[in-house]
């Protein structure tokens, strides 16, 4: 108490200095928003350093809005057309990495069902997507002795309630409540699930997180974009989130496939046309919070999956470069690359270092031998090798803290993961809420945050539309 009382006694300016002080010393303020994942060198708190949002305790005042952070795993899959069976639940063990777990997985599939005419233009089977997620729920929640209910419907949409300690999933943009959901003993809950023929989606979270911080308008969108333009073997599925006062945009893609001149030109095409095409309306029950509408109006957005793009380089030199584990050379070569480069459709994006082997194409589900090559084989695909599998983000508060491929043999593809430490603005409020503190061994902190965001395409768009309704009316 009676440090208290000199606290409150001492004079104002002090404490000023003493905080801007403090600021300057920490080699991990970040002020209002840091932009991390530029160079390795960045300052950003440590993997081995920052735990899990869910171990933090917290507190909450009624003056200022906080930055506290979250490990976001993300990972793609092209599963060839195959279901799961009991015997992959090892391999998806293995992709997951649960030794150094995350508190939001979202997992993008390519294939999951063969994609021949009746699957392409034949009505949806959700089938697939349960047993999905089925596994991935089972192999999330075993690992901690908490029972999942089975999941009877592939589309998923959590929805906010007036009652903070109830949550419910909903089906598709109508938020009709789902009988059959997880358990509410499950440590990690499913937020958003789309399927749309063989491309699939889904997100979890953490459940103690859902307690604590406010997630808000989860939503789902599909853009078909294959056959004649606007058949779904090809295109994307996207989740919408917001936690607390940071938006999220996840997009699992697969595009057109082709190592021909020219054929990156239609991957191209196709990543217009889901920026284009993706959209989020609002709903009633979205209240009076503003959400993005459109996938460059979020904070922070993970576009990833089998993006199909190749090398610009002969087979067999790309055969002796992976013989030699130059990745670096090999790269030169990569037409994704060269698209950051030089700012074509992704434009401002971001890539990790990429220090694995090409994940397509293999032989076969049972070796570990690219298909193709010298002496050639009876039946097999010529293929050139290729980092078809790839994981970029784009936004502010985002930093990657690691980049691999994982090993399963289940498919002619290998499955890629990266995990990111992102920033998450706690709002203010005017009800008790809970927020991280600093110990020694989290690197969180206490930050100022303007109320102005930077102008997004989303609020430009907004202010165009408003200043034309104006000139009409004049």
């Amino acid at each position: 108490m009676d440090n208290e009382i000199n606290q409150k006694s001492t004079p104002r300016s002090f404490w000023q200095w003493l905080k801007r002080k403090d600021k300057r010393s920490d080699p991990f303020y970040v002020g209002e928003v840091a932009d991390w994942g530029g160079d390795e060198g960045d300052d950003c708190p440590d993997n081995s350093c920052v735990r899990s949002m869910e171990n933090d305790r917290c507190e909450f005042t009624n003056e200022l809005s906080f930055v506290t952070y979250s490990r976001v795993f993300v990972g793609t899959w092209n599963v060839a057309g195959r279901s799961p069976v009991g015997s992959l639940a090892v391999d998806v063990d293995e992709w997951l990495n649960l030794k150094d777990a995350a508190d939001i997985y979202v997992l993008g599939f390519q294939e999951i069902v063969p994609l021949k005419a009746t699957t392409v233009i034949g009505a949806e089977d959700p089938t697939e997507a349960k047993n999905w997620n089925l596994l991935i729920g089972k192999t999330l929640n075993d690992k901690y002795g908490c029972p999942l209910k089975p999941i009877t419907n592939d589309n998923y949409q959590y929805a906010r309630v007036s009652d903070p300690e109830r949550r419910a999933s909903v089906c598709s943009r109508t938020a009709t409540p789902i009988g059959d959901q997880p358990d509410r003993g499950s440590r990690y809950k499913l937020m958003a699930s789309k399927k749309m023929v063989g491309v699939f989606i889904s997100v979890w979270m953490k459940s103690e997180l859902l307690r604590r911080y406010s997630v808000s308008a989860v939503k789902v969108c599909s853009v078909a974009c294959g056959i004649m333009g606007y058949l779904g073997n090809k295109g994307s599925v996207s989740v919408s989130m917001s936690i607390e006062g940071t938006s999220f945009c996840f997009i699992a893609a697969h595009l057109a496939s082709g190592e021909k001149i020219g054929d990156e030109g239609r991957r191209n095409n196709q990543v217009s046309e889901i920026f284009r095409r993706t959209s989020f309306p609002r709903l009633p029950q979205d209240g009076g919070s503003p959400h993005p509408l459109t996938i460059v109006g979020h904070d922070q957005i993970f576009w990833f999956g089998d993006l199909n793009y190749r090398l610009y380089v002969d087979d067999n030199l790309a055969r002796q470069l992976i013989k030699k584990q130059d990745w670096r050379a090999l790269q030169e070569f990569d037409q994704l690359d060269r698209e950051l480069q030089d700012g074509g459709v992704f434009q401002g994006w971001k890539e990790g270092n990429i220090k694995f082997a090409p994940t397509y194409k293999y032989s076969s589900s049972i070796c570990n031998r690219y298909s193709g090559g010298l002496p050639s084989r009876a039946g097999e695909k010529q293929r050139t090798p290729a980092w078809c599998d790839r994981i970029l983000w784009y936004g502010k508060g985002v930093k990657q803290l690691s980049y691999f491929r994982s090993e399963s043999k289940f498919s002619d593809h290998r499955p890629v993961s990266a995990l990111f430490l992102t920033q998450i603005e706690v709002l203010e409020s005017t009800n008790p809420r809970l927020i991280p503190t600093i110990t020694p061994t989290t690197k969180l902190h206490k930050t100022r945050v303007k109320k102005r965001r930077p102008p997004t395409l989303c609020s430009w768009s907004v202010k165009d539309k408003k200043a034309c309704a104006k000139r009409q009316a004049n």
